[in-house]
């Protein structure tokens, strides 16, 4: 929220462009909003010749030279584009009321971001931390070395706590879990506690193969064999697509990883 506040202390006098209605195949959503001024603009409404329109017409609306306080697009040949759907915007001049209105949406989307845990905050971690931190999630990072939380993303949510673990269980349902800490006993800890969860969407962990198979021992001895826990832990996290070891590149395979795995809850759970 903090870049929205800052676009407005900049560009006061701006326009806020709403997404009210959409039919068949469109770039963005009802409920979508951007903001624009005459030198700058926050978000985006889909891009493409229908943004270029919207903005046009917002700056007119600044300008005084025009504009309109509804526009119904559609996003066809018409104007270079090929969706096939059409889209309804409502443009209204941002006032204290209006400011205010978009600070209560977006906390209220904020409060109903899926929680992402990332415990440890090492190279991997910090590199997740990283690719996560533009996506439509609320992340914590959770870590036993004060240093180590340093430099994270400003979004980022920092927890400095001696037992990761015993956070586990105050994970919401739809809760991802993803284990990257310097201490493999301390990931066994951690996983143990997020598999006996059954409602979370996703629960992962550094490693190889051969952690698995050790950690896959380690849980048939807890009793998790006949649990399922090994077919709800995706260990090593990043898939084996990409043959590539280095921070970042795991990084942005696990966000990919955990994207597909909240779609994947969120249709099962509206079923």
């Amino acid at each position: 929220m903090t870049d929205i506040r800052r676009f407005l202390a900049a560009h006061p006098d701006c326009i806020l462009i709403d997404i009210t209605g959409t039919q068949g195949s469109t770039p963005r959503e009802a409920g979508t909003f951007m903001l624009a001024s005459q030198t700058a603009l926050w978000g985006t409404v889909g891009g493409g010749q229908f943004e270029f329109m919207a903005i046009e017409n917002a700056r007119d609306m600044l300008a005084g030279t025009g504009g309109m306080a509804e526009m119904d697009i559609p996003l066809g040949p018409d104007i270079g584009q090929c969706c096939g759907g059409r889209t309804q915007l409502r443009f209204r001049r941002v006032t204290k009321a209006v400011a205010e209105e978009i600070e209560a949406r977006l906390t209220s989307e904020i409060e109903c971001l899926p929680e992402v845990y990332l415990f440890g905050a090492g190279h991997v971690g910090r590199a997740l931390a990283a690719a996560l931190a533009p996506l439509p999630l609320s992340v914590t990072v959770v870590e036993t070395r004060q240093e180590e939380l340093a430099n994270l993303p400003a979004e980022t949510k920092a927890r400095l706590v001696p037992m990761p673990e015993a956070l586990v269980r105050d994970i919401p349902a739809g809760g991802v879990v993803v284990i990257l800490t310097h201490d493999h006993a301390l990931d066994f800890l951690i996983a143990r506690e997020a598999l006996e969860k059954t409602d979370l969407a996703y629960t992962g962990m550094i490693g190889s193969a051969t952690k698995r198979a050790t950690f896959a021992s380690w849980l048939s001895r807890e009793g998790g064999g006949e649990r399922g826990w090994m077919e709800r832990l995706t260990l090593p996290i990043g898939g084996s697509a990409v043959r590539d070891k280095r921070p970042e590149v795991i990084a942005a395979m696990t966000a990919a990883e955990i994207l597909t795995a909240l779609a994947a809850y969120r249709m099962r759970s509206s079923s």
